[in-house]
């Protein structure tokens, strides 16, 4: 039995999006750990008034401290030094890493959530294993009842649903051609923004049978490099002799521009209405620098927006969280000047993704005590 006054313990959940992005890193990088589910007496006596709401995953450290959410979670680790670090040093990579993460964590929340819960009673009984083994019995129903009931604000409406269908088998298309040429999304060791894609690709897409059957039959080497994801170490047996580096000179690979087209297509215009709509609000409500952005913590969006996707129209929530991502992708191009900048800039207009990187703002989000608060410059 391991000695878990030494050990890194990670409560989650099997099913969980966002557990399954940490625990990924926590596998490629050999950091030694025990997952605990929510059920644990430890979660609800220790971690939950630490925290402050119900949320996962929640990494506790040998030395005591609580760390929540996957970006703070990677971010403690890349600190303290691990084998392959996921954020490349070059500029360009580094922000095009964290715009990818986004899409995968918040845009394709869409993808990962239909697939889910439009297709209950095709995998219905997968769906109460997972949710009674991750929360009990007595939970299950009453959180999978609160995870139906997110679809209209994530924007899973009856008229969407069929262009979020093609978006899937689309991106499965274009990931299945890039992971015919190198293993991961910038070259031979994963970056930030193939952890921001597994937790879509894994937890739902690749794990619930609907979706995971279309993965496995329609783009193999995708539900290969999932696998390859979820394996301890560098699972790239495929790919023999090639150093663990990402794509030389700061460039980006061509087989991967299909995938950000595909992004800039999925992600605009919704992305730049969410973002009005955040600068609005703080223009009128003036909050102060550390102030929580929501008055309670369990409270992830600031109202409602309207806007569409692929052309259909929708109302969807606002969650500034999306600032706490992107600003990083915006911190990483603040330096540049010259040609360094002109070339970066040239990329990201090329590709569409230029207005994701959130620049000049007088006001971005960062994170005290696990809780999303308001940084004011």
């Amino acid at each position: 039995m391991p000695d878990n006054k030494n050990i890194y313990i990670l409560y989650g959940a099997s099913h969980s999006l966002y557990t399954g992005k940490a625990r990924c890193y926590l596998r490629n990088q050999r950091i030694s750990y025990i997952e605990r589910p929510t059920t644990h007496p430890d979660f609800a006596a220790r971690i939950l008034p630490q925290i402050g709401r119900g949320i996962i995953p929640v990494l506790e450290t040998p030395d005591g401290q609580i760390i929540q959410d996957t970006v703070d979670i990677i971010d403690y680790f890349e600190r303290l030094g691990v084998p392959y670090p996921v954020y490349p040093q070059g500029p360009l990579q580094r922000a095009i890493a964290i715009i990818i993460e986004y899409y995968g964590g918040q845009a394709m929340l869409k993808h990962a959530m239909h697939y889910r819960w439009s297709y209950l009673e095709q995998q219905k009984d997968f769906l109460v294993h997972a949710f009674t083994s991750g929360s009990g019995a007595g939970m299950a129903e009453k959180i999978m009842m609160r995870m139906q009931a997110y679809l209209p604000r994530l924007g899973v409406t009856e008229q969407s649903i069929p262009h979020i269908e093609r978006s899937y088998e689309a991106l499965l298309d274009i990931l299945d051609a890039h992971f015919e040429q190198m293993p991961y999304l910038l070259g031979d060791r994963p970056s930030i923004g193939d952890y921001g894609l597994i937790g879509s690709l894994f937890a739902h897409l690749g794990r619930d049978p609907v979706p995971c059957q279309i993965m496995k039959l329609r783009a193999p080497r995708v539900y290969r490099w999932v696998e390859r994801m979820t394996a301890p170490g560098l699972d790239v047996v495929e790919y023999p002799e090639r150093a663990a580096e990402f794509w030389p000179e700061d460039a980006i690979p061509l087989t991967l521009e299909p995938l950000l087209e595909h992004i800039a297509s999925e992600i605009f215009p919704e992305l730049s209405d969410k973002l009005a709509f955040i600068d609005n609000w703080v223009l009128r409500n003036q909050p102060a620098d550390g102030e929580p952005v929501t008055e309670k913590p369990q409270q992830r969006q600031l109202g409602m927006v309207n806007t569409s996707f692929k052309g259909t129209p929708l109302e969807v929530g606002v969650e500034p969280y999306l600032l706490f991502l992107l600003q990083r992708a915006a911190d990483a191009l603040a330096d540049l000047t010259g040609p360094e900048s002109e070339r970066v800039q040239v990329f990201l207009d090329r590709m569409g993704l230029a207005a994701a990187v959130p620049r000049g703002l007088a006001y971005s989000v960062a994170r005290q005590s696990n809780i999303e608060v308001w940084a004011i410059r």
